[in-house]
């Protein structure tokens, strides 16, 4: 048997390095929990005395105040209150809530619906919402949707009414919110502010694999941290991000699908555009951002698009990003935007 020799890892770092080390003596303190249905995993850097409990607090009162604003899953919540109005319902939304929104519909509309914060209809149609909404594709009772009840359910954010000046949010009628591919990234980048407001600016934040690093480890170290593959051999370069002033979001159809009654692999990524899981062969896309809520919003989107429209709006809008598609062979293919080269060493 031939050995394999292992690949070189590529090293991505920011563009400046802001800020000193850390003071002499500090050092790094991990807190870790549960909250939006994930986990949550916290290091940060501190005098040795650094009151931990105090900290766990902050960060869970920040997580259940983007859960009690933005959660499908929760049926009290802001988002609920909204997916169960009539038509023509204005709702204020609260400021979390009306970032999250307002960035959300950006993304739309840059990516022309293949990103769309109101699929929630379809999203729950493919067995991918709430329980007790529709059958989950893991319960009795599921059964593909036909081609019917798809059209029927797309009912596009693009017929919402948004006034971001004022936030309020308008409900055309039938539209239901489903902001778990941007909340995530916006709980990470809320996470790492309330990190800083407690006197902590060096620290990693990490919320269900979505990340951002902040400052630098007491031996002056960057956070270190590897874009995920889509698989252990899938025979690409490792890649090791400084998650120095960054954050990283990665999507994919190897992360979470389930197998249908005729075999077929079903991502749980869907196009809204045409109702339906992606089947384009995409298997992972990372997006390097300065913000965890845009990076988790655009890796959706450039997912969706595939490799080629994916690959073309990443480089229109100046994003770093890594896109990894299956060949027709089975192997693996990978590029990279200019911006994520510009990051190269």
């Amino acid at each position: 048997m031939t050995a394999v020799a292992a690949l070189e890892p590529r090293v991505l770092v920011p563009l400046a390095i802001r800020g000193e080390p850390p003071a002499w003596g500090q050092v790094t303190h991990e807190l870790q929990g549960q909250s939006m249905g994930t986990t949550w995993s916290v290091r940060c850097v501190g005098p040795r005395e650094l009151r931990l409990e105090a900290i766990a607090r902050a960060i869970d009162t920040a997580l259940a105040g983007v859960v009690a604003q933005m959660s499908h899953w929760e049926p009290g919540s802001a988002l609920s209150r909204f997916n169960a109005a009539p038509a023509g319902h204005e709702q204020l939304l609260p400021p979390a809530f009306a970032t999250v929104m307002d960035a959300a519909l950006r993304v739309a509309a840059a990516s022309d619906g293949a990103y769309d914060p109101g699929a929630g209809e379809l999203v729950a149609l493919w067995g991918f919402g709430p329980a007790g909404l529709r059958p989950r594709h893991d319960e009795p009772g599921f059964t593909l949707p036909g081609d019917a009840a798809i059209e029927a359910a797309r009912r596009s954010s693009r017929a919402l009414r948004w006034d971001a000046a004022t936030r309020r949010l308008t409900q055309p009628g039938g539209v239901r919110l489903d902001l778990s591919a941007i909340a995530k990234g916006y709980a990470v980048d809320r996470v790492s502010d309330v990190l800083a407001d407690c006197g902590l600016p060096d620290h990693l934040v990490e919320i269900g694999g979505e990340l951002r690093g902040a400052g630098l480890k007491p031996d002056g170290q960057p956070w270190w941290v590897e874009l995920e593959p889509p698989a252990p051999d899938c025979g690409l370069a490792p890649t090791r991000v400084a998650l120095h002033g960054l954050a990283i979001a990665t999507s994919g159809d190897y992360r979470r699908c389930f197998i249908d009654a005729d075999g077929r692999r079903r991502p749980h990524t869907l196009d809204p555009r045409t109702g339906r899981p992606i089947e384009h062969g995409i298997a992972s896309v990372s997006v390097v951002h300065d913000s965890a809520m845009w990076a988790d919003a655009w890796s959706t989107a450039l997912t969706v698009l595939g490799p080629q429209a994916g690959l073309a709006l990443a480089v229109e809008q100046g994003l770093a990003a890594q896109i990894v598609w299956r060949d027709d062979d089975g192997s693996f293919r990978e590029a990279w935007t200019p911006a994520l080269q510009e990051l190269s060493l």
